[in-house]
């Protein structure tokens, strides 16, 4: 399943960079894009466990910028 999220309070192209990153690494999800730019994150990840693997993009997203909100 592919899906789009809109990202609040993304503050740096740095920090969009490290997110992309690590989300790829999560088990169940094939590509990710996060966009600085657009505040935007495309996610391409495994349908059956799409809410599950969504509770840890949340979690890496909050690691890597705290006050980064995602909008679902």
């Amino acid at each position: 399943m592919k899906k789009k999220f809109k990202l609040e309070d993304l503050d740096c192209a740095n920090c969009a960079a490290k997110m992309e990153e690590a989300i790829k690494k999560i088990d169940g999800v094939n590509d990710a894009v996060v966009s600085f730019l657009a505040q935007k994150m495309t996610i391409d990840a495994d349908d059956a466990r799409f809410d599950d693997i969504m509770k840890e993009v949340q979690a890496t997203i909050a690691k890597v910028e705290p006050d980064c909100k995602l909008i679902m």
